[in-house]
């Protein structure tokens, strides 16, 4: 308080000082205090001063917005490009938002900077474990401890990739180590309480919990311990005070992730439906090509696809990939226009490189899955590049996949997700999405599967799944949850469980809550 009363001191005498600024807007983020005002100011009177650009990312990154944060780091860089730190704290705004390549390329331009830089070891790592490549994420969080062994953000990174391999008390230890670094780190508290189901004796992980997102904390840092509180109030029953913490961390979450586009969404599921016919289909087929060899879980998130994959891994002749974001970018590049009308040879092109990726995952696997939820927007180009594909489509009560969704951290992924009337509305464009596949895409080309079918009946739905991807039957199929590989998604901990109906019809406890879904409880399935 010192430092900052003798600057407004000076500042009084010299206002367009933005060295002063400068100072103020740092002593203020010292103390938790809104320094947004006077790092802009500084970074106005300093319009070439490429820390003064950085600092004010910072600040907006630590205000949730990420956008702003983004733009100030590469102004700082275009400033100074060998400015390994502002490269760093640009991929940290570009993770927030979900942009994981580009992240990982701005991780990766600071360590050509700076080689021993700790803190952008354990930032690529987090990126690595996210894109899942766990066993390079753990020498990037390996590597960061060994230059800065008090890194407690590596500690908590390397307990994320042991959950992820199913080493729960592994994860646990990691994550006692960091606290023991950081008493008051939110991210290794909140970790805790996803490593298993929360009771009411766990008492002082709650006292502790409570008082560290009572603290003045930035957003990015509150908002995992709020989703953590509302996980130990739902799984104890105390079903108000969940949904408090869990409003409280989309709240949040909501001003840093990207605007939703509602219109947008409706016009672009309008556009395929539009350009994506059976004659479409028919024309675009005839490059393409035939093998068996893919298997795409889609639907909404939090619908099981993690545990229809868990359970498809588990076969002898099946190998798991987790969530490839291929074809998002492949009709991101193409363009849904452009498909309608593509070149001979375009979708052959496509088919022959999403191939070589899944060999490149396992060579010798008879089938690969591809679970990434969001692919049922491409079902058409997926299609018409891959005939022999599978595509099983999880379908799950719509309310309890909204709530499992608003329930759930997914930072700038899901732009919809913390909104209840977003979500809403994302589920009705969904639904009618899939009608039109359905109505489109050859008959037998899609598996619809029942979540609450599945776990009520977990062996006869696994081998119609098991049959329909064209295999013979596998008993460890049963065991999944006794297999090991890596699960990076939120249901890590969910997919070493035995089957359980416990997730059916949960959306009742919250059912004053939830207004803008109730209207979904109608909803039809195909």
């Amino acid at each position: 308080m010192q430092l900052e009363g003798r600057v407004r001191e000076l500042l009084a005498t010299v206002p367009n000082s933005g060295l002063l600024w400068k100072l103020l807007g740092l002593a203020q983020w010292a103390q938790g205090k809104d320094a947004l005002a006077s790092l802009q100011r500084a970074s106005e009177l300093m319009p070439d001063d490429a820390e003064a650009h950085g600092n004010l990312g910072n600040a907006f990154r630590g205000a949730g917005q990420l956008e702003k944060a983004v733009a100030s780091h590469r102004r700082a860089i275009s400033r100074k490009p060998g400015y390994a730190e502002s490269h760093n704290n640009l991929g940290s705004a570009l993770l927030d938002l979900g942009r994981t390549d580009e992240a990982i390329a701005s991780f990766r331009r600071a360590l050509t900077i700076e080689p021993d830089f700790a803190l952008a070891h354990a930032n690529l790592g987090n990126a690595l474990t996210l894109e899942n490549h766990p066993d390079e994420a753990e020498a990037s969080c390996r590597r960061a401890l060994e230059l800065d062994p008090r890194l407690a953000a590596a500690v908590v990174q390397l307990a994320e990739i042991a959950a992820a391999r199913g080493c729960f008390d592994e994860a646990e230890e990691w994550l006692k180590g960091a606290i023991a670094i950081e008493p008051d780190m939110p991210e290794a508290w909140a970790g805790l309480a996803r490593l298993r189901k929360m009771k009411v004796t766990d008492a002082d992980w709650l006292t502790q919990a409570q008082r560290i997102a009572g603290q003045r904390l930035p957003p990015r840092r509150e908002v995992p311990l709020r989703y953590a509180l509302g996980k130990y109030f739902d799984d104890v029953g105390e079903y108000t005070l969940a949904f408090e913490n869990y409003r409280r961390a989309n709240e949040l979450s909501n001003r840093a992730r990207p605007e939703h586009g509602l219109a947008q969404l409706s016009h672009g599921v309008d556009r395929i439906i539009h350009t994506h016919t059976r004659e479409w289909l028919n024309r675009s087929s005839a490059d393409s090509n035939p093998s068996a060899r893919p298997v795409f879980i889609v639907g909404m998130p939090r619908s099981g696809t993690t545990l229809a994959e868990q359970i498809l891994a588990s076969h002898a002749d099946v190998y798991g990939a987790g969530e490839l974001d291929f074809w998002s970018k492949a009709a991101a590049a193409y363009g849904n226009e452009r498909s309608e009308s593509a070149e001979p040879g375009e979708i052959g092109k496509l088919a022959k490189r999403y191939l070589a990726l899944l060999s490149g995952l396992s060579s010798d696997s008879l089938r690969v899955v591809d679970k990434m939820p969001g692919n049922f927007m491409y079902l058409g180009l997926i299609r018409a590049a891959l005939p022999g594909a599978h595509i099983i489509h999880m379908q799950r009560d719509p309310i309890d996949t909204c709530l499992s969704i608003y329930f759930h951290d997914f930072g700038g992924a899901h732009p919809y997700a913390g909104d209840l009337n977003d979500l809403a509305a994302y589920y009705a464009e969904y639904a009618r999405l899939m009608d039109h596949w359905r109505a489109t895409l050859p008959s037998g080309a899609l598996l619809d599967l029942p979540y609450e079918e599945l776990v009520k009946d977990p062996e006869s739905w696994s081998r119609r799944m098991v049959e329909f991807i064209g295999l013979p039957w596998d008993p460890n199929c049963m065991e999944f949850h006794r297999t090991r590989r890596t699960v990076n998604t939120h249901s890590k901990w969910q997919a070493r469980q035995k089957v359980s109906t416990s997730s059916v019809g949960r959306w009742r406890n919250y059912e004053r809550f939830l207004g803008p879904l109730l209207p979904l409880a109608g909803a039809s399935r195909g």
